[in-house]
Formats: structure tokens, C-alpha cells, sequence
């Protein structure tokens, strides 16, 4: 909180250490000082040898003793120095930052703040992760975010099957939720071409990121070279670079009480997009190919993290792909860092009809096995006044997990405005809590 209150005073933020300014700063008044004392070494000459008007006498302040002519040329120095240094804050703001005018210093001891922030990994994909991401990145910049690469649907879907890159939709999200701030650079990412036949439907960050990837000939390197545009926080990486495809068995009409007989079991579906149109409920999910190997970042990033957060998001065709790369699940086993699930704050309609918490958590360790998740993060207020979209239930926190040694942690997650999503600080703000206790 103090740090936050100093945050406030922006002409005192240039003396916190490790902004990597104050060394420059001494050697510029060294220089200056330098330059004042040759320059007073030459006066001292040319005054001593040369015979000079009386004016002079008043104009180097001879009437003055020694120590107060130091003192006031000292101050009067001084204060020009300060007002230059402020007086190019000023320009450098509004020359770089258009209409922001915010002091550099304030984001520079933001950016000091939050690199000494803890090292969290966020894992899932679509707008859950995207909501997680723009909290966190307001105390840390040591994020990395676990990506993905199963959407084939929407504008994804078609740059995927028509150029062969992996689905850069909810890579767009995640840039723009750790973009440095709300620029229109940022604003751009997001943007969705409405009209036309070829445009209709895909995102200016889409089209950004795959024609980086046809020039850079790298997917990986076009999410980096893409998030160096809106300046973002942290690291964005992919679960696998393997194009797979996600598939979806559902549960048999007779065991859900609808029929009585052996009735066939439902097909199973190919295809991220094609899952939750089914109506069923899903027993499983797996990716084909599927033994696909983990983006070794993503290894690297699990291993040496402070806090593993899955979700939140679409637990089946955001949250689940992830966790099946084998390599990933390994990497949760080995982390020494907690390893913990928060719970959507409601149902998905077609994914997670009449999902509670527990059913959640089941769901992930019927995928995972157990022994990985040491907590759950769930939801546990919401405005009973608040009329939920059709279809879609709260889903708020159990007092336990049946059959389960997963902790349950109860907070007020949800958006005040839009209680089925999630309140950005309001989770960031628990998700830390596991570190801070």
C-alpha cells in the first residue's frame, strides 16, 4: 500500500532504487559540474592577467563573499538543472505518448515494481485467460502464458486452413490483456472488420500476427515480434506447435436418465468449434495426434514458476487442451510451485450445463489424474438481484470436493457488472494471496 501511495508522487519516484536512472543523472551534474569548474579555472586566469572594465566586478559578484557566491550560483544551477530535467519529462511525454501525460518516471517504477513481481504461469486461452492476464500484469511483468493451439473456429479456424498457422485468436487476446496500457495500438489488435467479403469477421490482430509469421517464418517469433508492438507484459507462449485437433466423446443417452435401454453412445466430434454444439454432456476430451510435444518454453516457464494457475476459461476447449500435452502434465508434477484451478464463475452453455465447483475439478482430474491441483479458487457472492443470460447458472464455490484432497478457497470473483465473467483485480488480487500466505 505504500508503495502504491509513493506511486502518487511522481517527482519523488526518480530516487527509488533500480530504475537504472539516478547513475545518469549523477554523471550529467558531474559533466556539468566539470564544465563549471574549467570554465571558473579560465575566468580566474583572464581576471588575474588581463586588465577588465569595472563592470565586471559586479557582473562575477566580487562584492560577494567567496562561500555566498557558491552557495547562490550553486542554487541558481541547481534549480535550472531541475527545471530543464522536468521541463523534458514534459516534451518526452507528449512526443512519445501522444495525449497521455502520464510522467515517464511513473511508468518506469511501474515497470521496476513489476519485474521484482513473483513469476506466475497462466495456462487456458479465449476471454477467462485474457481477464486473468489484465489484473496480474498490474503487479507483476514475470508472467508467462500458456496458450492454446486447439481453436479452429471463427476467424482462427480460417486463417489456420487457409495460411497453416496455428490459431492466432486467443494469442491476440492474451497481447492485448498484457499490453502496457489501453493505446490505440492495442485497441487496434482487437479490432473486427465487419464488411466486405474477405475481411468480414477477422480481426486486424489475426491478420497481424499471421502475415508476422509469413515473414518471420516462425509462429513463435511472430507472437513476440507482435507483442513488442503494444509493448505487453511478461511472455505469451504456445502449449505444442503441433497443429492438433481437438475431439470430444459425450456421455450415453441411458446413463443420463434420458432413455431406458442400451442406446448407442453419441459419435464423437472433431473439431474445437464443433464440441458444445453436441448438447450432451462431455466424458472426455484428447487431442489428435495424440502424444504432441510441449513448446519447451512452456516446460521451462512451469518449472521455475512461483504459482500455477489453470483457467479461468472454457474448461473443456480452452482450459483441457493444455493439459493434454503429456509433456505439460509432467512439467505440473515436477513444478515445485502450487499448482492451483480457478473455477468459472458460471456455466458455459453446451460445454458446462449444470456444472457445479466439484464438477469442475472432477472433470480436470479425470484428465490429469490427482495429485497436481492443490487448490481450487472459486467464486462465492454474486448479486442475487442480477438476471443471469438464459442458459447460463452461477457456479459458485463448494465447501469441499468429494473424493478429492483439493483445497477449496472461497473469494468474491465476479464482475459487478457481468456477474457470469470475471473481475480482472479481483482475482489477481486472490490469485496472489497464495503467494503472499
Amino acid at each position: 500500500m505504500k508503495r502504491d501511495a509513493l506511486l502518487n508522487r511522481s517527482h519523488l519516484l526518480w530516487f527509488i532504487p533500480g530504475l537504472h536512472v539516478k547513475r545518469w543523472f549523477i554523471l550529467m551534474i558531474a559533466g556539468v559540474t566539470l564544465i563549471g569548474l574549467g570554465i571558473g579555472f579560465i575566468l580566474v586566469e583572464i581576471y588575474r592577467e588581463a586588465s577588465l572594465p569595472a563592470i565586471f566586478y559586479y557582473l562575477t559578484l566580487q562584492f560577494i563573499p567567496r562561500w555566498l557566491r557558491g552557495l547562490l550560483l550553486g542554487t541558481l544551477g541547481l534549480a535550472a538543472f531541475l527545471l530543464g530535467l522536468y521541463r523534458l519529462n514534459r516534451t518526452l511525454v507528449e512526443s512519445v505518448r501522444g495525449n497521455d501525460t502520464q510522467p515517464i518516471v511513473k511508468k518506469l517504477v511501474r515497470q521496476y515494481v513489476t519485474s521484482q513481481g513473483p513469476r506466475i504461469v497462466a495456462i487456458g486461452g479465449g476471454h477467462g485467460l485474457a481477464a486473468l492476464l489484465r489484473g496480474l500484469k498490474q503487479h507483476t511483468s514475470n508472467i508467462t502464458a500458456i496458450v492454446t493451439v486447439a481453436d479452429d473456429g471463427g476467424s482462427s479456424g480460417r486463417l489456420r486452413r487457409e495460411f497453416g498457422v496455428l490459431p492466432p485468436g486467443d494469442f491476440r487476446m492474451c497481447i492485448s490483456a498484457l499490453a502496457d496500457d489501453e493505446s490505440l495500438v492495442s485497441q487496434l489488435m482487437q479490432y473486427r472488420f465487419g464488411g466486405g467479403s474477405g475481411l468480414s469477421g477477422h480481426s486486424f490482430g489475426n491478420l497481424f500476427i499471421t502475415a508476422m509469421a509469413e515473414l518471420t517464418g516462425s509462429f513463435e517469433r511472430a507472437i513476440l515480434e507482435s507483442s513488442r508492438v503494444v509493448a505487453s507484459q511478461g511472455r505469451i507462449v504456445p502449449s505444442t506447435l503441433t497443429d492438433v485437433t481437438l475431439c470430444a466423446e459425450y456421455k450415453a443417452p441411458d446413463s443420463l436418465g434420458v432413455a431406458v435401454g442400451p442406446l448407442p453412445s453419441p459419435a464423437p466430434v472433431r473439431g474445437e468449434s464443433s464440441i458444445g454444439k453436441k448438447g450432451l454432456p462431455i466424458e472426455r476430451v484428447w487431442l489428435e495426434p495424440a502424444d504432441p510435444p510441449a513448446y519447451p518454453e512452456a516446460i521451462k516457464a512451469i518449472l521455475e514458476a512461483d504459482l500455477v494457475v489453470l483457467g479461468p476459461g472454457s474448461l473443456f476447449t480452452s482450459v483441457m487442451p493444455n493439459l493434454l500435452v503429456p509433456e505439460i502434465v509432467q512439467a505440473l508434477r515436477e513444478t515445485p510451485a502450487q499448482c492451483i484451478y480457478v473455477c468459472n464463475v458460471a456455466t458455459e452453455r453446451g460445454e458446462t450445463d449444470g456444472f457445479s465447483m466439484s464438477d469442475h475439478v472432477r472433470a480436470i482430474e479425470h484428465h490429469i489424474g490427482p495429485g497436481i491441483l492443490d487448490a481450487v479458487l472459486a467464486n462465492d457472492y454474486v448479486n442475487p438481484n442480477f438476471k443471469m443470460p438464459s442458459g447460463v447458472d452461477i457456479v459458485l464455490a463448494d465447501s469441499h470436493v468429494e473424493g478429492s484432497a483439493v483445497a477449496v478457497v472461497r473469494a468474491s470473483l465476479a464482475d459487478d457488472a457481468e456477474p457470469w465473467r470475471h473481475d480482472s483485480a479481483k482475482l489477481a488480487a486472490a490469485v496472489l494471496k497464495f503467494i503472499r500466505e
